[in-house]
């Protein structure tokens, strides 16, 4: 019964900016964690980030650390995922998850492409 609906991909060149955007409907998860995956053409879906949605605490990929922030408005029910300094590898759809009661990823948003150019 949860909805995840991703926003904020598009174009951008290598070194620029994006916001993305995970509006939440149907549900509520206290200390579990919300999640942002990528997945490149060719490609294995990849964790990218996770934030508990009650604390806030945070995770992330090695890759990402230090340029991309994970963050939630718990008053909006909204993910974000606030990516700087971007790279070419960086490039992938990006998908926000949501577990189910017993900490499954099973909720997926349609996804969201990023495409980085040098």
């Amino acid at each position: 019964q949860v909805q995840l609906v991703e926003s904020g991909g598009g174009l951008v060149q290598a070194g620029g900016s994006l916001r993305l955007s995970c509006a939440v409907a149907g549900g509520t998860f206290g200390s579990y964690a919300m999640a942002w995956f990528r997945q490149a053409p060719g490609k294995e879906r990849d964790f990218v980030a996770t934030i508990n949605w009650t604390t806030g605490k945070t995770n992330y990929v090695d890759s990402v650390k230090g340029r991309f922030t994970i963050s939630r408005d718990n008053a909006k029910n909204t993910l974000y995922l606030q990516m700087n300094s971007l790279k070419p590898e960086d490039t992938a759809v990006y998908y926000c998850a949501a577990p189910n009661l017993v900490g499954q990823y099973t909720y997926w948003g349609q996804g969201t492409q990023v495409t980085v150019s040098s």
